[in-house]
Formats: C-alpha cells, structure tokens, sequence
C-alpha cells in the first residue's frame, strides 16, 4: 500500500515521496508529513545483525513506497559509503556502561551528514521518476553547520542540480565559514549576508 504525504496545514492534498522531496515545502508554508506512522516489522534481533545500509533500508523502504528496492538500495548505497570514516557509519560505542550512538563520523563531523548525505540521491532519483527536464536550484540558509554538511552532500551531484547556501557574515564560527568556502564542488556556491539568520531565511524565500 502507498504511503502518501500532506501538509501539516492541510491534510487534503496527498502527494508520493518522491513528488514530496520535490517540492520540499508545501504551496501552504506547511511540512510535508507521511498520512501514517508504518509498522517496521522486523523483529528487533534481526536489525541488531543488520549493518547501517541494510537498517537504513528497511526503514526507509516503508515510507519511500514510491521507489523501487534498486533504486532505494542504490540512494543509500552511494550515500553511506566511504565518505565516513568509520563502516559502522554510525557506531554504538560502550563508555562505561552507558552507551553512545556516535553521528560524527562523516564528512563534515556534523551529525546532519545523516541526512545530507542521502537527500540528493533521494532528490535525483524523484526527478528522474517524475521526469523532471528543468534545472533543480536549491536555495538554503544557514547559522552555522547546515551549510557545509548540505553543500557536502550535493557538491558534484550528477545532473542540472544547483546548490546555494546563504549565510549572516560574522555570524558563524571561523571554521564554518571556512568549511563552506573552501568546499569544492562545481555546482555549489556559498554567500555571505551583511545580517541575521532571519535575512538569510527572508533572501531564500525572495528568490521565489
């Protein structure tokens, strides 16, 4: 059964996953959430065998119902990959006796490079599938770590794909800034904002 999406502030409009990833925000300013919360019926002795890309999976396949086992496979496949430091990709470490999932080990040491690393894959797949021919620009605002691990994350992406980060100057750290400038990437680009996080937001949302 389809798993379809709605606005948060209005529940009419149905969308699939990948129409969802699209379009990002609703026409309504509302998120996207799923109609239902699916079971994840895996019993648990079996995902604690599982590695990440196998887990990530199983869960993903029940809320991405729209893609197919290859092309899912294929997302998470070139998303968790080499690019972190560690195979485990996210390893539970026993310090002790308390237990730790540790997120930092990608390529920006941000634990948004979960979610970065998969997102343009998951966006490149959904044009594909809904044969998208115009050139994807994506626009975001950052306060500090977003940025680089986004702009990682789709550096070089295959396609007409365009990712521009805005940023408040003088309001990140040294290092961020630097992380963000420096990032290569052909299809990347970073600008700096004489102001606040809120006039980044405000210069994303003019540009439409």
């Amino acid at each position: 059964m389809e798993l379809m999406y709605s606005s948060t502030r209005n529940d009419k409009v149905k969308l699939t996953a990948s129409q969802a990833i699209l379009k990002g925000l609703a026409d309504d300013g509302g998120l996207f959430v799923p109609e239902r919360i699916p079971a994840l019926d895996v019993p648990m002795d079996t995902l604690a065998d599982m590695s990440y890309q196998e887990t990530a999976y199983e869960v993903m396949s029940r809320f991405f119902t729209d893609f197919t086992e290859d092309e899912l496979k294929d997302c998470i496949k070139k998303a968790y990959d080499s690019k972190f430091d560690t195979p485990e990709i996210a390893p539970l470490v026993d310090a002790d006796g308390a237990y730790y999932l540790e997120l930092f080990h990608g390529p920006t040491i941000a634990f948004k490079d979960m979610a970065l690393s998969i997102l343009p894959h998951l966006l490149i797949t959904s044009a594909e599938k809904i044969q998208v021919k115009n050139d994807i620009v994506i626009l975001t605002a950052t306060s500090g770590d977003t940025g680089k691990a986004a702009m990682a994350g789709f550096a070089d992406v295959p396609g007409k794909r365009r990712f521009i980060v805005f940023y408040p100057k003088n309001g990140v750290s040294r290092v961020q800034e630097m992380q963000m400038v420096t990032q290569k990437g052909a299809n990347t680009s970073v600008v700096a904002i004489h102001g606040n996080f809120d006039n980044d937001t405000e210069r994303c949302q003019s540009a439409f």
